[in-house]
């Protein structure tokens, strides 16, 4: 087995006989890997700390193309450390490493996890979850291929009089072409363009009334049924979880 270093986050973890753990490492890239960790859950293992959900950082491991690579060490990147004490960005990053595991299971490009990577910063560093995953969210729709239509209408493509956003027309819908479908208001529909071209990476600030989060969330909640076929444990508990708030 060759000796590799690639930067990657353990998306899961299982234990393996009476003090290691199988990993899985989502990589930018190799894809997702099978790592053995040998002796990580010893109290006394170097491993122990980094053979957790949320570890991202630098793997040095013993690669195998086929079956468990084994690990080696792992040069931590960023801990999570803020993010990892508080359950509700917990909840929202697990999601979104969920979303990231079925997204990128589905498409050979490698921008789906650099958006995983710069969203669980974000929120480690304190930016509200909700606006965060709303945006992932939108930006995974892309790398499904099913994105809705945010630069003019679907319908008749005019780029002027946009009124509000469908679900069942794909997108923007002009004055012309509406036919009494929901309206949302005009903040939510200018931010759903907002959050698809923006950089994550970039973003330095984020305020959104809790209405026009609502209008975010019911639109893209309801277009990933629609269009993407796609359930998530983690994302039902964030329903209760909002629900409870």
């Amino acid at each position: 087995m060759a000796l590799i270093e690639v930067e990657g986050i353990v998306i899961g973890e299982t234990n393996y006989s009476e003090s290691s753990k199988i990993l899985t490492v989502l990589t930018e890239s190799y894809g997702k890997i099978g790592v053995l960790s040998k002796g990580c859950r010893s109290l006394k293992s170097k491993l122990r700390s980094v053979s957790t959900r949320f570890t991202y950082g630098t793997f040095h491991l013993y690669y195998k193309k086929e079956g468990l690579s084994t690990l080696r060490c792992v040069d931590v990147l960023h801990p999570f450390s803020h993010l990892l004490s508080d359950i509700t960005k917990i909840s929202y990053a697990t999601y979104l490493i969920d979303l990231a595991d079925q997204v990128l299971s589905q498409t050979e490009t490698s921008t789906g996890y650099t958006i995983l990577i710069e969203s669980l910063k974000k929120i480690d560093e304190g930016m509200d979850p909700r606006l965060i995953t709303s945006i992932v969210e939108l930006k995974f729709l892309d790398e499904l291929g099913v994105r809705p239509n945010i630069d003019g209408c679907n319908v008749c493509g005019n780029t002027k009089n946009i009124v509000t956003i469908n679900v069942e027309a794909g997108g923007y819908l002009c004055a012309n072409c509406y036919h009494q479908e929901k309206i949302y208001s005009d903040k939510m529909v200018q931010l759903m363009r907002l959050f698809y071209y923006v950089d994550i990476a970039k973003i330095s600030s984020l305020s959104v009334r809790d209405s026009v989060k609502k209008e975010i969330e019911e639109f893209i909640d309801a277009y990933y049924d629609q269009y993407t076929g796609l359930y998530l444990k983690s994302k039902q508990f964030l329903n209760n979880l909002k629900k409870l708030g």
